[in-house]
């Protein structure tokens, strides 16, 4: 009975085996897809990898187009096997072409999308302008899918690349401006040499924490609780010191001097002992830090030497600063290390005798 099946006429219809070979392609071809989409996700949960799940999601959909692509030219290939195609031709090559640079447009769009996301919940300046990034993307991701899928079929895009040069020209010399801060926002985000909540000094002498980091401009709160606007180009331009980078520990060098007839070896032991008590025991000092004593400069009444502190934040410099100025003062008293101060002496005698040849 199964062989008269077989050979039975019906069975031998082309357009059956076109069908039936469509339709095993396709339950294969989806299989197939479904096994690699889950082998991949596997794979991923075992690598720490960012980019990994964004990958394999992203390949989802055009996995399925891709699936869909072979599919249109197994169904091709079966029809030319019927003589249809030789009496009816159908467009399966230019078909095939469409979906598969839909495919990749489609992966595009979403890996970068999320691309945006995951930057846009650790970047503030990305979070700021994320619907304008993920526009941007999906114009260009579209403007370039569609030229060249009129070049694959043949249609001429010379005249339209063409419109597009000139046009781009001519916003671009509009925009001059705008888009000078545009990319020196892309530099500083990029590059990082500030971040929201630094505190920097600007080259103007200006000091202040960075609120904003925007594609235009770049917000610094300054000390009296005023804004300050600055435009990203001049930013990129001018001399920053970041007083928060690469660490917010910072250095504090105070300046002392002593009398001529000082034992400096004294000096600098007890002046240690002072500095590393101070460090310990105030809260914003550096408990750790090897402050060290540079004698550098004999001055008309002093030998002056630097101490350096180190404190936590620039801010504490100014604490900790003067608990050691007061500790130090102190112990110099009770040491009996003096601290010398100029002295002008006025010779009143000279000034006397000069008044009475005048008279």
């Amino acid at each position: 009975m199964i062989t008269e099946l077989i050979q039975s006429e019906w069975l031998n219809e082309p357009w059956l085996i076109v069908i039936g070979g469509t339709i095993l392609a396709a339950i294969t071809l989806f299989l197939l897809k479904f096994v690699i989409i889950y082998c991949l996700k596997k794979w991923t949960q075992r690598t720490d990898f960012v980019f990994d799940s964004l990958l394999v999601d992203s390949l989802s959909t055009p996995l399925t187009l891709c699936t869909m692509m072979v599919l249109v030219i197994v169904f091709g290939q079966l029809l030319n096997t019927t003589g249809f195609m030789a009496e009816h031709p159908l467009p399966i090559a230019a078909t095939a072409k469409a979906i598969c640079i839909f495919a990749l447009v489609l992966f595009l769009d979403h890996f970068l999308f999320g691309t945006v996301d995951y930057y846009s919940a650790r970047s503030v300046v990305v979070s700021n302008s994320h619907s304008i990034i993920k526009g941007l993307i999906r114009c260009a991701i579209v403007c370039v899918g569609l030229l060249v899928l009129l070049g694959t079929l043949g249609i001429s895009i010379t005249p339209i690349i063409a419109s597009l040069g000139i046009t781009s020209l001519a916003v671009a010399l509009a925009l001059q401006p705008t888009l000078e801060n545009f990319f020196s926002g892309v530099q500083l985000v990029i590059d990082k040499p500030i971040r929201v909540g630094d505190f920097i000094e600007l080259e103007s002498g200006d000091q202040g924490f960075v609120e904003k980091i925007g594609w235009r401009s770049t917000w610094v709160k300054m000390l009296p609780n005023n804004m300050i606007v600055i435009p990203n180009s001049q930013l990129s331009k001018s001399r920053i010191i970041n007083y928060f980078y690469p660490e917010k520990e910072l250095s504090v060098p105070v300046e002392v001097g002593v009398h001529y007839g000082s034992d400096l070896e004294k000096v600098e032991q007890v002046t240690l002992d002072v500095a590393r008590q101070i460090l310990k025991s105030h809260e914003w000092g550096i408990d750790d830090y090897e402050t060290f004593v540079v004698f550098h400069t004999f001055d008309q009444s002093s030998i002056n030497f630097t101490v350096m502190l180190r404190v936590k934040e620039y801010f504490n410099r100014f604490w900790v600063k003067s608990a050691f100025i007061k500790a130090l003062h102190q112990r110099y008293a009770e040491e009996g290390i003096v601290i010398p101060y100029p002295i002008r002496a006025i010779n009143t005698s000279q000034e006397s005798a000069q008044f009475k040849q005048a008279d």
